[in-house]
């Protein structure tokens, strides 16, 4: 429990030594603000067409181009919002604590999430992919590919601009999953199936458990770590709002400056990554001649992968008795679909195993498959790669050692030859959330600045929320896993608040509660309904 004099010393009324927030940017900045913008869609348009063009790629019809620009521009403004829906998370403990000034903040953290995206290892971006409905995969490029991509991405840009406006922090991550599942069961639905078949339920319940745990995370570690800081560091000024734009002692400003680049940058590596997952599925679908497999892979590894392919297939003849079946493809993807194993699946894995290898084999590179079987080889690779994944994370086959191994070997193969993002992708998507972090910033600043809790946020309390908001969203993304900024920054001041005896403004948690709970309900029906809606337009 705090003392009564610490207690005394943080009761400063939450709306004293407000930073100014009104000010204008320069000319200078707006028009450097539109030349990025200009130059990143010319850059975009400019890689897409020298792609096309190295493969020769002749044009019969614009149709499928015009979708394609289409579906980038809706992917690239949902990682524009939510550059400037989550960055407040990032900039209001140093705007509120007058470490930087409003809009260098801003910028600052907007350089950052640029970095972030381009320094990201795209690990999250496919696992958001294996969340969507299989057979939508595979057919990404189909009328009905096209309305799950628009479905989930409007949906997740109208809740975010809603909560927005709003002034609510509501997470972005949140609100993509709940788009992803609810094309998933809107999927199931409109083809007579029950609609919990159409989502990998295992993954959804994996990153559900990321963000569950994130913000009571960030609460729970941010109070105790202020604590402690009240413990070891006796300087009183730290534990005091912030009088007229005096600015803290050097060495915690550097540490909110330190963390506050932090948050902006692991952001930027989180949930870059879920865009640049969106886009690649629109690439391989368009134009999977140029981006279903990745055809810098040396001719001497494409060997290699050959080789794997055949081990790997013996391995699992040996394993089942039973005959391959004709056409492998249906075996496999029901599997992935229900989950449950047949005593064909094992038998129809070897017998994919053993095409694909010939496959690679017979052409001498993944550079030299023709561009009519890109699509189809990437589709078995991608087939064959969550097979496994699922076989054994459900302990299917009990297979020895030794097969395990060759079966995980020969997924890492795949995964090199199909899991590839360009450079020009990672330099769009890293554009995109770095300038809308400098857009429409305000609303949320003031939220997570004021009406959190009722007391004024101290030197303290910032580098305290800051600094887990950091650790967590760092390691979420070492492990794959998407998690809320929102959440984990905006729950992080509340615990400061909560250890600092200052209070909570209880409106302002019921509101976030809200958001938090209607988010994946809403984001599921919104985009469900407009999935149905545009497979009937398509």
């Amino acid at each position: 429990m705090a003392t009564p004099s610490f207690t005394a010393a943080a009761q400063a009324p939450a709306s004293s030594a407000k930073p100014q927030l009104d000010k204008k940017p320069g000319l200078f900045t707006i028009v450097l603000f539109f030349v990025v913008l200009g130059s990143g869609l010319l850059f975009t348009a400019y890689s897409l067409m020298h792609d096309m063009s190295e493969l020769g790629t002749v044009v019969t019809t614009w149709t499928p181009f015009l979708l394609l620009g289409v579906a980038l521009l809706i992917a690239l403004d949902f990682e524009f919002v939510n550059g400037f829906h989550d960055t407040a998370n990032a900039v209001a403990t140093v705007i509120y604590t007058n470490s930087l000034p409003p809009n260098f903040a801003v910028a600052w953290s907007g350089f950052f999430n640029f970095l972030g995206v381009l320094l990201s290892s795209g690990a999250v971006a496919f696992g958001i992919i294996a969340l969507l409905p299989v057979e939508l995969i595979l057919q990404v490029g189909s009328s009905a590919g096209f309305a799950m991509i628009f479905a989930l991405l409007i949906a997740a840009i109208l809740w975010n601009l809603g909560t927005w406006w709003l002034g609510l922090p509501a997470s972005s991550s949140h609100t993509l999953i709940g788009s992803i599942i609810g094309v998933g069961v809107a999927n199931a639905l409109m083809h007579g199936r029950d609609g919990t078949s159409g989502v990998d339920w295992a993954q959804a319940t994996k990153i559900g458990y990321a963000l569950l745990l994130s913000p009571l995370i960030g609460f729970v570690f941010a109070a105790l770590l202020l604590l402690a800081l009240r413990v070891f560091v006796k300087n009183r000024a730290l534990y005091k709002a912030p009088k007229g734009d005096t600015p803290p002692p050097w060495w915690i400003r550097g540490m909110l400056i330190l963390t506050c680049t932090g948050v902006s940058f692991a952001h930027g590596s989180n949930d870059g990554q879920k865009g640049m997952g969106l886009i690649m599925l629109i690439l391989v679908g368009t134009l999977p001649m140029a981006y279903a497999l990745n055809r810098t892979m040396p001719a001497d590894q494409a060997l290699q992968f050959a080789a794997v392919a055949e081990v790997t297939q013996q391995a699992l003849m040996k394993n089942s008795p039973l005959p391959a079946p004709a056409d492998p493809r249906p075996v496999l993807t029901d599997y992935m679909r229900s989950k449950e194993a047949t005593p064909q699946l094992i038998p129809a894995l070897a017998a994919l195993a053993g095409h694909i290898g010939n496959e690679v084999k017979g052409y001498g590179s993944l550079s030299k498959v023709p561009a009519e079987a890109m699509g189809n080889v990437r589709n078995d690779m991608y087939l064959t790669s969550e097979t496994i994944r699922l076989m054994d994370k459900n302990k299917v086959g009990n297979f020895d050692a030794d097969t395990t191994g060759k079966l995980q070997l020969f997924k890492q193969q795949i995964d090199n030859a199909t899991r590839f993002i360009p450079l020009w992708v990672k330099i769009a998507v890293a554009i995109a959330l770095g300038l809308g972090t400098m857009v429409g910033w305000k609303r949320i600043v003031v939220t997570v600045g004021e009406k959190i809790g009722k007391t004024h946020l101290t030197y303290a309390q910032g580098a305290s929320a800051e600094t887990v908001a950091m650790l967590t969203i760092g390691a979420a993304d070492m492990f794959g896993l998407p998690v809320s900024t929102t959440h984990v920054l905006s729950s992080g001041v509340a615990g400061t608040m909560v250890a600092n005896g200052g209070g909570l403004q209880m409106k302002t948690i019921r509101n976030l509660l809200m958001a938090w709970v209607l988010t994946l309900p809403a984001a599921i029906v919104l985009s469900g309904s407009l999935y149905w809606l545009f497979t009937k337009l398509f």
